[in-house]
């Protein structure tokens, strides 16, 4: 049984602790803690409305969603989690694949009484919010899918040598499955290692944003668990393999930066979903939620809408 625990430690990873949070934003927001009986998730919540679940990307934590959250509040109930092995999130040996992780999040909606939700996924955040949906249709409404191009294993790896753009922000995908190595070499030059993967951004992040990520990912616990996700890919991608026979069956939205991936995000989600809609951020890099929050915000809000309307529709005939 899920126990639910409601606190704001002022951790620097909490909303107490974190740093340039948009006016009023602790008004609406607070920590909140969940354990599942397996381990004991973080998630920053808020707001008035059917649920939407918000999951992040390497290598950031819920803090990547600060900018559109106050908005979303207004007409859902925003829970943004950190992952597994992320941020004040438990950070276990083992349990890091999609399939895992999807029931940590099944596990964290059912401490906070939802049912069925809409999920937003980014970056690794995209995978797991892939396989949610996949292994727990009965449970999410809509999904949109944000900036990899698609789930590892629904496409096909990309090949060893790659043009040197695409090298430059892919090559982290072999380098942090290593076991021990990565971490010894990444000890002590955290800030040199992460601010080169948010060099992805087209606009660049603040400097005292990267700071903020730094800080939360130089301790030897984080660090190990901030490569959790990429030492399983070999079990996600055999999972992946069984979930693209099984088609995603609500509406899905994939969005992908102009200056990152682009159209091909779209491309990959039609290859696992039928009822797919596309959209590309223009002057736009990986960090979308960071780099274009109206722009992202405006293609969420149409998305949702149906979810938000007939969820009111339904508070309404209850009443």
């Amino acid at each position: 049984m899920s126990i639910f625990h409601r606190s704001d430690p002022g951790d620097a990873g909490s909303v107490s602790g974190a740093p340039n949070l948009p006016e009023g934003f602790t008004d609406t927001f607070t920590s909140r803690f969940v354990d599942t009986g397996e381990l004991r998730l973080h998630a920053v919540v808020g707001g008035e409305g059917p649920p939407l679940l918000l999951v992040h990307g390497w290598p950031e934590t819920w803090y990547a969603w600060r900018l559109v959250m106050p908005a979303l509040a207004r007409d859902f109930e925003v829970i943004a989690v950190d992952q597994r092995g992320i941020g004040l999130s438990d950070k276990p040996a083992g349990g890091y694949d999609t399939g895992t992780q999807a029931r940590d999040l099944i596990a964290l909606m059912d401490a906070l009484g939802h049912e069925r939700f809409a999920v937003v996924g980014h970056d690794t955040g995209f995978a797991i919010s892939y396989a949610l949906a996949a292994d727990h249709p009965d449970r999410v409404e809509r999904v949109a899918l944000l900036e990899i191009p698609g789930s590892p294993g629904t496409v096909t790896a990309p090949p060893l040598f790659l043009p040197g753009p695409l090298n430059d922000r892919l090559w982290h995908l072999g380098f942090n499955r290593i076991e021990t190595l990565n971490e010894q070499l990444v000890t002590g030059r955290e800030d040199v290692f992460y601010r080169w993967e948010f060099d992805a951004a087209a606009k660049p992040l603040a400097d005292e944003v990267i700071d903020y990520y730094v800080r939360t990912l130089s301790n030897p616990d984080s660090l190990r668990a901030s490569f959790g996700w990429y030492r399983a890919i070999d079990t996600t991608i055999a999972q992946d393999a069984e979930r693209k026979h099984r088609p995603l069956t609500m509406p899905v939205m994939a969005i992908g930066g102009e200056r990152s991936f682009g159209e091909h995000v779209g491309e990959a989600v039609r290859a696992v979903a039928p009822d797919v809609q596309s959209v590309v951020i223009p002057d736009t890099g990986h960090f979308l939620a960071e780099e274009s929050p109206e722009e992202l915000l405006a293609a969420l809000t149409a998305f949702l809408a149906p979810y938000r309307d007939r969820s009111a529709a339904r508070t309404l005939a209850s009443a």
